[in-house]
């Protein structure tokens, strides 16, 4: 509108002027005209453009808007649970037998477990070697071996059954070690006792001693138990270590080696069917 005055101003100074010198007036009012004729034209274009925008109806103006954001599929797979331990129905296996035998690596009946690590086997030699229960165990066992003389160079009294008791003590100290730590670690074997928990009495008892030559892998597969023949063997060398020079020889170490498996074997027994006495007997008060 400022354009359109002040070609309407100009216009008429120019008429003005002209009279004045008598001039003859060529039509210039037509070539101011023109630009004035074609800026009033847009004007209004201008402006109607800019009332139909202001007239949009909102609807128009939320559709110009980025539609929210839609949750998308997750295209990465949930991973799969890790096994875990599942429940026993049955009688339970505690951590202690009458809280003077370990009973750490054994497993109630149809608990299935994931495989054991290196650290996992690692504790299980600790809590059966060095939990408060061994050293009773042991302490039993060192009487039983002073009673029976079965070493006459410790002697008896005092000093003899102490003589036992630290033989002994060593003796399922590197016996541990070697059956559910290092040998098992070394034949990838399970070194635990799973309970069978089921069947009659002669078939329970036949399961248990068969445990002593066949175990589990760490997949849970059938395996001959080298842990136990083969890591009582190893002990029973290593004891040569330690025991007087009468003890030392092929007999002596082989006599070690037969009792420490029969040990186990006995305990292995006594293993299957505690839950059961526990339960019936002792109301599972140990």
């Amino acid at each position: 509108m400022r354009f359109l005055s002040f070609s309407l101003l100009s216009s008429a100074l120019v008429l003005s002027l002209g009279s004045s010198s008598g001039y003859a007036q060529t039509p210039p009012i037509a070539a101011t005209a023109a630009p004035v004729s074609d800026f009033s034209i847009a004007v209004p274009a201008t402006a109607n453009a800019g009332l139909e925008k202001a007239m949009l109806p909102a609807e128009a103006g939320k559709a110009s808007l980025p539609d929210a954001p839609r949750p998308q599929a997750s295209s990465s797979t949930t991973p799969a649970p890790q096994a875990s331990a599942s429940p026993a129905a049955g009688p339970q296996q505690t951590k202690r037998i009458l809280f003077i035998i370990p009973n750490f690596r054994s497993v109630s009946a149809d608990v299935k477990l994931p495989p054991t690590t290196s650290k996992e086997k690692f504790k299980i030699f600790l809590d059966d070697s060095f939990d408060y229960s061994a050293f009773v165990e042991v302490a039993i066992l060192s009487g039983l071996a002073e009673y029976k003389k079965s070493e006459p160079a410790f002697h008896s009294g005092a000093p003899g059954y102490a003589r036992y008791y630290w033989h002994s003590f060593a003796d399922n100290t590197d016996g541990n070690l070697m059956t559910e730590f290092l040998v098992p670690m070394a034949s990838r074997e399970d070194p635990r006792y799973y309970t069978l928990g089921h069947g009659g009495f002669l078939h329970r008892s036949v399961y248990s001693v068969s445990r002593l030559i066949i175990t589990r892998d760490n997949h849970g597969n059938a395996t001959p138990n080298f842990s136990e023949i083969v890591g009582n063997g190893a002990a029973a060398g290593v004891s040569n270590l330690y025991y007087p020079s009468p003890d030392r020889t092929w007999t002596k170490t082989g006599q070690r080696w037969a009792l420490q498996v029969g040990i186990d074997g006995l305990s292995n027994l006594v293993k299957e069917f505690w839950p059961n006495i526990n339960a019936a007997v002792f109301h599972d008060k140990y």
